[in-house]
């Protein structure tokens, strides 16, 4: 099904289009009429191709993104739907109706929520995915595809940042700092291996779309369905594209809308936002709490008790944190799981006795330093205890004890529900 656009074509798709609906009713801009290629909802012929686009309002732009989505299903030569997955209070799903697509109206509000509730109904073995707002070209439908075949990819994205960005189309915010930024982030959580991860001009095989446990409702859907696929080891292709200015108002809200993103992000990968910060501040506080202990002294410094007291709060904390991931990935289902050792052995061989028996320990060594100390402090007639490093180290085992027994019952709760 390999196709290239001619270089006339491609001149072509930089032009304006403007809207006719008397064009639209008679049927002069419809594929459908020309080669019998749209299939509308009724059809009992399978689309090959469905092309979604989630409207809100988008009057402005969605009969030129629709017109360009035709001319790309005539140059492909194979069946298919376009369809408008429309919350919209104007005239988008009147133009879109007159121009052939399909109209489906979500029950819920969302723009994650529009797409989920338009793949339920999509028949094509191929999803194109888009915005109505001319941002996107949809005469590159055809290069996406092809790059999903001759790869074998499970998707194929347009990449902004590795082909074009009109002037005024993307706010340089986004453009060098934002979609950078997030897109190592997610390629670090989840290796997904993208320039652009959130580029929302996808093809993507119907197969692997049914693979993907999609849940998002809002804008941080786009993120989601790159870190489902990276966690699955999906392969994901992309191809430069140009970004152009879009038409009708704006509805992205940067700074909300990309925490939303980074929260997203670390929630569902509680290895990296609790297991690695865990086991780092441990360590750091393990091994300072040892160097004094043994006396060590590091560049001619010897740490002493106020060390002590920092390498005992890290640890403490470290612990806390890292539990907190085991919580995390038990509870939450997230979409990366913990790869630590630590982690994955604590989930794998998670009970209630291992965990109460390892705690009772790790107390019972702290508080027998404790006690010694405490007879000590009694015989002494209750005066002034020194302060030591062997309390210090009794009541960060007393701590950490206290807490494993308390949360291996919290554990056992939980996957008891």
């Amino acid at each position: 099904m390999s196709s290239r656009r001619s270089q006339e074509s491609v001149q072509e798709s930089d032009t304006a289009f403007e809207y006719d609906p008397e064009a639209a009713k008679t049927g002069e801009s419809d594929v459908q009429t020309r080669d019998g290629l749209l299939l509308d909802r009724n059809s009992t012929q399978d689309p090959t191709l469905s092309v979604v686009m989630p409207t809100l309002n988008e009057e402005e732009g969605v009969a030129e993104c629709i017109e360009r989505a035709k001319t790309a299903i005539s140059e492909l030569g194979v069946p298919a739907e376009i369809i408008l997955s429309d919350s919209s209070t104007d005239r988008t799903p009147e133009i879109g109706r007159e121009m052939g697509a399909i109209i489906v109206t979500p029950d819920e509000p969302g723009y994650g929520y529009a797409y989920r509730y338009a793949f339920e109904r999509a028949r094509g073995e191929y999803i194109v995915i888009g915005d109505a707002d001319t941002t996107y070209d949809f005469e590159r439908i055809p290069e996406l595809l092809d790059r999903l075949e001759e790869t074998g990819a499970d998707m194929v994205m347009g990449s902004r940042l590795e082909g074009e960005i009109k002037s005024g189309a993307m706010p340089p915010l986004h453009q060098y700092i934002g979609n950078p930024l997030l897109t190592k982030f997610l390629n670090a959580f989840y290796g997904a291996g993208v320039s652009d991860a959130h580029s929302g001009f996808r093809i993507i095989r119907q197969s692997s779309l049914d693979a993907l446990d999609l849940k998002s409702d809002g804008m941080e859907f786009a993120s989601e369905m790159i870190m489902e696929a990276g966690a699955k080891d999906m392969v994901i292709k992309e191809v430069p594209i140009t970004y152009h200015e879009r038409e009708g108002e704006a509805t992205l809200e940067s700074f909300k809308d990309g925490w939303r993103h980074v929260r997203f992000m670390l929630v569902n990968a509680p290895g990296y936002l609790f297991s690695a910060p865990g086991a780092v501040l441990s360590g750091i506080g393990l091994l300072v709490m040892a160097l004094v202990s043994i006396g060590e002294s590091i560049s001619g410094i010897t740490p002493g008790v106020h060390s002590m007291i920092a390498g005992s709060l890290l640890t403490i904390v470290g612990y806390q944190i890292g539990t907190l991931g085991v919580f995390a990935a038990i509870t939450s289902d997230p979409i990366q799981k913990p790869e630590d050792p630590i982690t994955e052995r604590v989930i794998g061989s998670l009970s209630l006795e291992h965990g109460a028996t390892t705690g009772l320990a790790i107390f019972a060594a702290g508080a027998l330093y404790a006690g010694v100390l405490l007879v000590d402090w009694i015989s002494g007639g209750f005066g002034t205890v020194e302060f030591t490093i062997g309390s210090l180290l009794a009541s960060t085992a007393i701590i950490i004890g206290l807490q494993t027994v308390f949360s291996s019952f919290y554990l056992s709760a939980l996957t008891e529900l």
